[in-house]
């Protein structure tokens, strides 16, 4: 994903979300996919599926039981 790329999706997931600490963020060495983090917490990874016409971003979340404890 290139910065262009990337800006565009994280305007959309801050608007979406209503969230204005959602940051979109290049991984190293990696091209077909992106980090996302609130603050500076990492949340998930973003993947670029362009392989058919329509080109489509999948976020991926993983949600730890841990995480669920209050």
């Amino acid at each position: 994903m290139d910065k262009t790329e990337m800006a565009k999706v994280e305007r959309y997931l801050r608007r979406t979300f209503a969230n204005h600490s959602i940051r979109v963020v290049g991984r190293p060495k990696k091209t077909d996919s992106a980090e996302i983090y609130i603050g500076e917490e990492f949340v998930g990874v973003l993947f670029v599926d362009d392989e058919d016409e329509d080109k489509s971003y999948n976020f991926t979340m993983a949600i730890l039981e841990g995480d669920l404890e209050e």
